[in-house]
């Protein structure tokens, strides 16, 4: 039986931010629209970073449920959202559904395609903008599988719920590395960890050491090496291909 634990706590606001205008205030994008890895801002300032972390809404809102409609139901209560059926929810730029319908009935088959018996979704970092209408978190999913033979394994997700006057739900983008999940749907994640643990990252270090005692360190030097490099292991593996 899945539990519920909700606990709020109202941020205390601190006068320590310098007061902007409006035309000074330029907001921080929380995410990108493009794909995952360019979380940038065109325009930002220590006072403008101040300013909005001082008007945000951070909450120590905890969930654990079992199953995406108790999870969804059960996070947008801490705001008292409607979920009205249409909606645009963005899985990482790769597809977009547009009923709540279709989100449920999507997770429920490709859970069932990928071995997954049982997922338990929890939230951490439960943040609110007002003025943007806009709640966002990280959501964390507990897998467990069908099959002995698959790993169970934790993920984590960024969520972004957009809301109207109405404080309904209109948006959700969901953002997450996609070559990370399904190397963990595989059972391939562990094998690939503790080869970049124990093999790549000694060696990566050595290299590192190396590098910084020549005093050589820069663009142009760092870029030879690149080419360098895979023409170096090319020419010693003609060479022994041709003494055997």
């Amino acid at each position: 039986m899945c539990t519920e634990t909700q606990a709020l706590r109202q941020r205390t606001q601190h006068g320590s931010a310098p007061e902007l205008s409006t035309k000074e205030i330029k907001r921080l994008q929380p995410y990108a629209k493009s794909p995952v890895g360019q979380f940038t801002a065109n325009i930002t300032s220590p006072k403008i970073i101040l300013q909005k972390h001082d008007s945000i809404d951070s909450r120590k809102y905890l969930v654990a449920q079992a199953g995406l409609e108790n999870f969804i139901r059960s996070i947008v209560a801490a705001l008292d959202l409607k979920l009205p059926n249409a909606i645009r929810f963005n899985m990482n730029g790769q597809g977009v559904m547009r009923t709540w319908e279709d989100v449920y009935m999507a997770e429920r088959v490709y859970t069932q395609c990928l071995g997954i018996s049982k997922r338990i979704y929890q939230t951490h970092a439960y943040t609110h903008e007002p003025d943007r209408k806009l709640a966002y978190f990280i959501l964390e999913e507990h897998n467990e599988r069908s099959s002995w033979l698959l790993p169970g394994f934790d993920f984590y997700v960024l969520v972004f719920c957009y809301y109207n006057e109405n404080k309904e739900v209109t948006a959700v983008d969901v953002q997450y590395d996609q070559m990370s999940f399904f190397l963990h749907c595989m059972g391939l994640a562990q094998v690939h960890r503790w080869f970049v643990e124990r093999v790549i990252t000694p060696i990566a270090i050595t290299w590192a050491k190396t590098f910084q005692m020549s005093g050589l360190v820069n663009p142009f030097t760092f870029t030879l090496q690149l080419i360098l490099f895979p023409v170096l292991l090319m020419y010693c593996w003609g060479v022994l291909s041709t003494s055997a």
